[in-house]
């Protein structure tokens, strides 16, 4: 079996993973007898650093591209490619630490890759086979991520609104945004543009259906 590897980016907020998750959904409902579609956050690889205290580790640049192990993803890419599994990493956003757990993901038929950096390493995007860029105004972008980051990572107000405009939007402007010219697909409006999300998945069925293996 040979996989086919979907990318999913854009900003923090954008709604890639629930782009991800209809798509995942979508594909599904069309071939109810296939196996599994598989995602995988790109978040999940942010390098593990014990050697500083949890202060310190609040205090990282997250939004770099620097912050995150990809070239253990594209490893994780190619194994899945093959056929064969992986063991994605299980990170804790509260600590700042990954688990000592892993995910084992099996090999399927379509792999989904999202995160806010997918397109901005040459060798993760060289994995990609569809690139989606989820194109959505910074201000909505904003407000899901301060909800997100208080709701479920237990952050307080003044410590995502100092990161916002420490890290998130500097890094947005200088990494997300320019890797947007990648994309094979724009999709405006997140996970509201319904036909949008339609075409995706009708690009990805005709690609799987011509892929060998």
């Amino acid at each position: 079996m040979t996989s086919l590897i979907i990318g999913i980016a854009g900003g923090s907020g954008s709604g890639k993973t629930t782009i991800a998750q209809r798509v995942r959904a979508d594909l599904q409902a069309s071939a109810p007898t296939r196996e599994q579609v598989v995602i995988i956050e790109h978040d999940a690889y942010y390098r593990d650093r014990p050697d500083i205290t949890y202060d310190e580790r609040c205090k990282l640049n997250f939004d770099h591209p620097d912050s995150l192990e990809t070239e253990l993803l594209v490893e994780h890419l190619r194994s899945l490619r093959r056929g064969d599994g992986a063991n994605v990493p299980v990170y804790d956003f509260k600590t700042h630490r990954r688990a000592a757990e892993t995910r084992r993901v099996a090999a399927a038929p379509v792999v989904i890759v999202e995160g806010i950096l997918v397109f901005a390493d040459e060798a993760l995007r060289k994995e990609l086979d569809v690139r989606v860029y989820v194109d959505t105004d910074a201000d909505i972008r904003a407000f899901r991520r301060i909800r997100r980051d208080i709701e479920q990572r237990g952050r307080t107000f003044e410590s995502v609104r100092e990161q916002y405009y420490k890290t998130v939007r500097p890094m947005h402007l200088q990494f997300v945004e320019p890797s947007k010219r990648y994309a094979h697909v724009i999709l405006p409006e997140g996970g509201e543009n319904k036909i949008g999300i339609d075409l995706v998945v009708g690009l990805v069925e005709r690609q799987a259906t011509v892929r060998p293996g």
